[in-house]
């Protein structure tokens, strides 16, 4: 007997409670036989302004992490998703790899996040030199800098948005992510990259791959494709760009 609806996965969902984007952005990814789970990772949403209050955030969700992948093995999930990003890539690719063994003792299951997600899809789209751009502080981007350039790519450039809170990333419009991709684009860029889960960009990105005529890979996108090619899921997504095209 399997179950009903996920026949094929059942996915665990993980998302700071102040995330909206995150699980309206993995249901519009998700293939029939693919259910998602989503637990809340309880968080404040307090005022952002500055990097300390930013590292404060981050602090927040890694303290309520692991009470939020408890609730989510009762449902006896067979992968996790992580739908948060920041916490991710702290530490170079080092920290990050220890981050994510933790996360898969935790779990008990494979698991997908942000930073290995966007690892393999600009390896898959052979892109080596990026720009990416978040809704972070100074003090993360660096942190994101740091891994994709211990993963061997060299970044060009990227920006900071500086979203006052974490519910307000939600409120990020297509405009900003525009003037973005554009203030950080150049021919000595192969790929444009989008982090932070909670701005919603996996539209954009597709609409912007066919102007630029390069990747524009959103977070939640890669995160998602990651999760069904590690459970050997290979389904095709028209309208959510190049990555979630490919075999």
């Amino acid at each position: 007997m399997t179950d009903h609806l996920g026949y094929r996965q059942r996915f665990g969902v993980l998302g700071p409670s102040t995330n909206t984007i995150v699980q309206p952005d993995f249901d519009d990814l998700r293939p029939v036989g693919v259910t998602n789970h989503y637990s809340r990772i309880a968080i404040p949403n307090d005022p952002v302004n500055n990097d300390q209050e930013f590292l404060k955030l981050v602090d927040n969700i890694n303290q309520a992490t692991f009470a939020a992948v408890e609730t989510l093995k009762s449902c006896e999930m067979t992968y996790l998703v992580m739908g948060m990003s920041a916490a991710t890539f702290w530490n170079g690719r080092a920290g990050a790899q220890d981050y994510l063994n933790k996360m898969q003792d935790k779990a008990g299951v494979g698991v997908s996040c942000g930073s290995f997600s966007m690892e393999a899809a600009l390896n898959t789209l052979k892109a080596k030199r990026i720009a990416f751009f978040s809704p972070y502080f100074e003090v993360a981007n660096d942190q994101v800098r740091r891994f994709f350039q211990d993963c061997g790519f060299t970044v060009v450039r990227d920006i900071c948005l500086r979203r006052p809170s974490p519910v307000l990333i939600a409120h990020t419009t297509d405009e900003m992510c525009r003037k973005a991709i554009r203030e950080i684009d150049g021919d000595d860029v192969d790929a444009i990259v989008q982090v932070g889960t909670n701005l919603s960009m996996i539209r954009l990105a597709a609409a912007a791959e066919l102007f630029l005529g390069k990747p524009v890979i959103a977070i939640n996108t890669a995160t998602y494709w990651h999760a069904l090619r590690a459970c050997n899921i290979h389904d095709k997504k028209a309208g959510f760009g190049q990555l979630m095209e490919m075999h």
